[in-house]
This record gives C-alpha cells, structure tokens and sequence, in this order.
C-alpha cells in the first residue's frame, strides 16, 4: 500500500506572502459576514454542531472588534414545507420538526446569545437558503457600504459558509476565511474544504487565524 505523501512544508516566503496579501485586502472597506450562529444548531437539537461551542469565543471576539462591521446571518426555515419546492421540500419534509410551525420553540432561529448582545451595531440578514447571496439584497448592502473585503465565519464549514464564500468570490469580493472561527459536524468535509481554498481559490479566499486577521484589519 502507498505511503500518503508528506504535506509540503510551507516557506518563509509563503508565510510572508500571505500576511502581505492579508494586509492588503483588509486595508479595503471590510465588512464581517457571520454565518448561522443560531440557536439551532449550538443547542441539544437534531441540527447541533458540536464544534460551535469551541469556535462561539473566537466568533465573539471578532464580534466584538468591528461589531459596527459585522453582518449576522441567519437561516430561516419556511412555516411549512408546502412553502417550497423540489429538493427543499423534501428537505424540509425530513426536518419538518424546524420549520416554522413545528418549531419548538421558535426562538431558535435567534442568534446564540452572546452574539445577539452585539445588534445593534451589529446587523442580521435573514436567508431562506444556504448562501446569503440568494437574491440581490444582500449584494446590494455591501455595495452601498462600499464593501471590498469580506471576512467569513460562522457554521457550517461544508454547508451555508462554503455557499456564501464561493458566491462572494463569484461576484468579485475578496474573501477571508478565518480557519478558527468556523466550524462543522464533520470533520473530513471540513478539512477538505479548507485544503480547496488553499489550493485551487488562493488568489480570491485568503486564510487566516482570527489573532492574524485582528492584527491586520486596521
């Protein structure tokens, strides 16, 4: 059986390339785009992602940096899966126990709430998807704010954070990931999407730690 191959060791100059294009990104107009940090999946229910309470501090701090520049999203089930169609109504026939009727209790959907303290300044957008992209408000809000940058967080890594980095990157915006304050249910997907951005979108997503992005973002 073959050997997995060693993983290449990054270089000074890597290192040094990367905190030079962190700087330069994040010496544009940023604005923070805080994935789901709901209720729902950081408490006892079927959707729980374990790893939120580790990463909920690292999000927190962040928060609390640029709160004025932080943009919360949430998802929203419909009230009833007859609401939707295809394969979200069978999604949603599934989890019928989160839709808007069955929901218990409804304030689920809310922000945990050690972010929630943080609106306003902070702002929540609500989403009925995935990605927060879906339709053009979103987009809008950032171009009015005259957004260049957005750093990403939140949950989940392989789910609604994937969707929202690759439509950001899709309509021009540089994107940073901060590796330490997203998380998953599961931990192959997750590795696996951060190995994507490291190798194949380097020039659109930058990663980076939250201490790094911090010590940047001036």
């Amino acid at each position: 059986m073959a050997k997995t191959a060693p993983r290449p060791v990054r270089s000074s100059a890597e290192d040094d390339w990367t905190r030079e294009k962190l700087e330069e990104v994040l010496s544009r107009k940023t604005a923070h785009l805080c994935i789901d940090m709901q209720r729902m999946f950081a408490e006892e229910t079927d959707w729980r992602t374990p790893w939120m309470d580790r990463v909920l501090p690292v999000v927190e701090r962040l928060v609390a940096y640029r709160p004025e520049a932080t943009i919360f999203t949430r998802f929203l089930p419909p009230h009833d899966p007859d609401q939707v169609t295809g394969g979200w109504r069978r999604y949603f026939e599934r989890w019928r126990n989160f839709t808007g009727s069955e929901m218990t209790p409804p304030g689920l959907v809310d922000l945990v709430p050690a972010l929630k303290r943080y609106v306003p300044p902070a702002t929540v957008f609500d989403k009925p998807v995935y990605s927060p992209f879906y339709g053009e408000r979103l987009d809008e809000i950032l171009r009015e704010r005259e957004v260049e940058t957005l750093v990403v967080s939140g949950a989940e890594t392989d789910v609604c954070v994937v969707a929202a980095v690759f439509d950001a990157v899709d309509r021009g915006y540089d994107v940073v990931l901060v590796k330490d304050a997203v998380c998953s249910s599961a931990d192959e997907t997750h590795d696996a999407l951060i190995t994507v951005y490291a190798s194949r979108l380097s020039q659109q997503v930058t990663l980076a730690t939250s201490r790094d992005v911090m010590a940047a973002w001036r």
